[in-house]
């Protein structure tokens, strides 16, 4: 069975903290715990994590290793949410926003997920993302909410 590769960004790591959000993050997780799924995680996520509260940070430590693909902000990536930018889908203020869909998108990941509701899991942005990755040369790109992409309820 192949397993859905999902992107995630800090949004969806906080989210197990919030009370609105968390049943479904928390249920992305145990997909992620139970090997159902497999978590992409970059090395912006990484970062912004280092500033996020203990318990955020200490909540992938509850995935284990072998369920963690680790990926990194390349070149590629760099010139892709540039090019976000030019096309104006996100706004410079918003450019580590651009860097993660960038990323997942070089990467080939099936799914991107996030609470993000203005930068990313926004139908306008994520038009603009795909016409821009389409023109590119790149996949079309699912972007989703938790809710949407977990296996029950």
């Amino acid at each position: 069975m192949v397993k859905d590769r999902i992107y995630i960004d800090t949004s969806v790591i906080g989210g197990c903290f919030d009370e609105e959000f968390s049943e479904y993050s928390k249920l992305l997780f145990n997909d992620f715990i139970t090997g159902n799924k497999i978590m992409v995680i970059s090395n912006i996520t990484l970062k912004e994590l280092k500033l996020a509260p203990k318990k955020v940070r200490d909540k992938l430590e509850e995935i284990p290793k072998e369920n963690i693909e680790y990926v990194a902000l390349t070149k590629e990536a760099e010139e892709l949410a540039e090019s976000y930018l030019k096309n104006n889908v996100i706004s410079s203020e918003h450019f580590l926003d651009a860097e993660h869909i960038a990323i997942a998108t070089v990467e080939g990941v099936d799914i991107v997920v996030s609470w993000n509701f203005r930068h990313i899991v926004n139908i306008k942005k994520i038009r603009g993302f795909n016409s821009v990755n389409i023109r590119e040369g790149y996949q079309l790109l699912e972007i989703r909410t938790p809710m949407e992409v977990i296996d029950e309820v």
